[in-house]
């Protein structure tokens, strides 16, 4: 990357997820000052009668269809998108064309998960007249977009590779990131010895996740698989810290060949989606009890931030949907997810000075050369800049609901609307993640090794280390309850 793109602010993904969730973010505020500028925005129900599956976010717009809702929507979400993909310098015709169709069938898949018999949980059973539901709230839309992704990604390949310059799931789950700060940043306001709590724990386990990951994956595949210095680093980057960011981070840092990174990533890539579907599920299995431990175990043993995201979405509403029916407690939405988010924020913080850690140890210990210097700006370089917009808007709705407590229910109301366009972005994700997890790529050439040392690390001990961290410092920490 060149120096004029490392300052351009416009000319990557992280970036451009900090300028549209920082737009959303001000336009739900409008609220604040009498504006509804994002109450047209679609909002998905549970349903039996499909004509009442969609409807506007606000009731100010309540005479709206709500198919009309949605197509504002998507009209908007494109726009918003493709400008951020013109000034990246996508392919527009491609992207609008991909943007499109996974809109559509993302939503769709949105749709379907809030059937009532899948999402509805206990306490709403008799409002729809059913005898039983799966309680998987809405949120089991995710799962559908995710194999629906999964699906076209590994039976019809040429679909994927026309959909490809849309599919971008680093991007939207970035940009759903930075609204998603503003959610916290208001519930923080009202809670805001807990979410303390979890900040700082959350802060002391990612610290003695990188203690602890790291030199164990690359002791092993220096002394028991042989690899090389430029596979290994990136090989235990991938696995340990936070799969592909890290993975082409440290790939850049120890000037490994291209190669090296994007054969790591994709790994990490197949094996998320592995862990996307198997830990959500575990974790509401003997979790349920410990909910912020849960979360804080997305956060530490799933790679890939959208893998995390969405699997502390899924562990957010599995969990809050069986202490309903095992204790007749509700948790109130979103701090399970929180503790999941807030784990791998501080990772992804601390991925650009590993970075910069591991350029000065190859420059000065493994590839000498005469008169090379690290700059400690390479930090900054690597730093993932959509933290930047996650904690901005946390801090500003934080001091909003701190300082005028009087302005709490607007704001939220606001960012409730904002709200609805992060989920969608979160949609976006669960079936970009299955669009590029093309799990042909286990058999390729030269990846078997890789494969099974990345399996015996991540389920012999990251998982269950991270399980252990996880309960070290969130064990006894509940969320609000809204009931019991």
């Amino acid at each position: 990357m060149s120096s004029t793109q490392r300052f351009s602010l416009l000319k990557s993904e992280d970036w451009w997820a900090v300028w549209l969730g920082l737009f959303i973010f001000v336009l739900g505020l409008g609220k604040l000052a009498g504006m509804d500028l994002l109450g047209w925005v679609v909002k998905a129900n549970v349903w039996t009668d499909l004509s009442k599956a969609l409807t506007p976010v606000s009731d100010a717009y309540k005479g709206m269809p709500g198919i009309l809702s949605l197509l504002l929507t998507y009209v908007f979400m494109l726009a918003v998108t493709t400008i951020g993909a013109a000034t990246m310098g996508w392919n527009l015709k491609r992207f609008m064309a991909g943007f499109t169709i996974i809109f559509w069938i993302t939503y769709a898949c949105w749709i379907c998960g809030n059937y009532a018999y899948i999402a509805a949980t206990p306490d709403v059973l008799a409002k729809f007249k059913i005898p039983w539901s799966l309680s998987l709230t809405g949120e089991a839309g995710f799962i559908v977009a995710l194999l629906v992704g999964l699906i076209l990604a590994n039976l019809f390949p040429g679909v994927t590779r026309f959909l490809q310059e849309a599919a971008r799931p680093e991007w939207f789950i970035k940009t759903a990131i930075v609204i998603l700060g503003a959610t916290i940043g208001i519930k923080a306001s009202e809670s805001i010895g807990l979410a303390g709590t979890v900040l700082f724990r959350g802060f002391c386990a990612i610290v003695e996740a990188y203690l602890l990951y790291w030199p164990i994956v690359y002791f092993i595949s220096r002394k028991y698989f042989r690899f090389t210095p430029e596979w290994a680093a990136p090989l235990a980057s991938g696995i340990s810290i936070c799969g592909v960011s890290a993975a082409i981070a440290t790939g850049a840092a120890i000037r490994s060949r291209p190669v090296v990174p994007i054969i790591v990533s994709s790994l990490v890539i197949v094996f998320a989606v592995v862990e996307l579907v198997l830990l959500p599920w575990l974790a509401q299995g003997f979790l349920f009890n410990e909910p912020m431990v849960a979360g804080a175990w997305m956060g530490l043993a799933v790679k890939t931030d959208g893998a995390a995201a969405a699997s502390g979405a899924i562990t957010d509403a599995l969990i809050r949907a069986k202490a309903m029916t095992a204790l007749g407690i509700a948790y109130e939405k979103d701090w399970i997810l929180m503790a999941a988010v807030t784990t791998k924020v501080f990772i992804d913080i601390f991925i650009g000075i590993w970075a910069f850690v591991l350029a000065v140890v190859w420059c000065y210990a493994i590839e000498c050369k005469p008169g090379e210097k690290v700059s400690p700006v390479e930090i900054w370089y690597r730093f993932p800049k959509f933290v930047i917009g996650y904690v901005l808007t946390f801090v500003i709705l934080l001091a909003i609901g701190l300082s005028s407590p009087d302005l709490v229910k607007t704001a939220k109301a606001g960012i409730a609307q904002a709200d609805s366009l992060r989920g969608i972005f979160f949609a976006l994700t669960f079936f970009s993640i299955g669009l590029v997890s093309d799990f042909r790529k286990l058999r390729e050439e030269g990846m078997g090794k890789l494969a099974l040392i990345y399996f015996l690390c991540l389920f012999g001990f990251i998982i269950w280390v991270g399980l252990f961290i996880s309960w070290i410092f969130f064990h006894g920490i509940h969320p609000p309850v809204i009931k019991s």
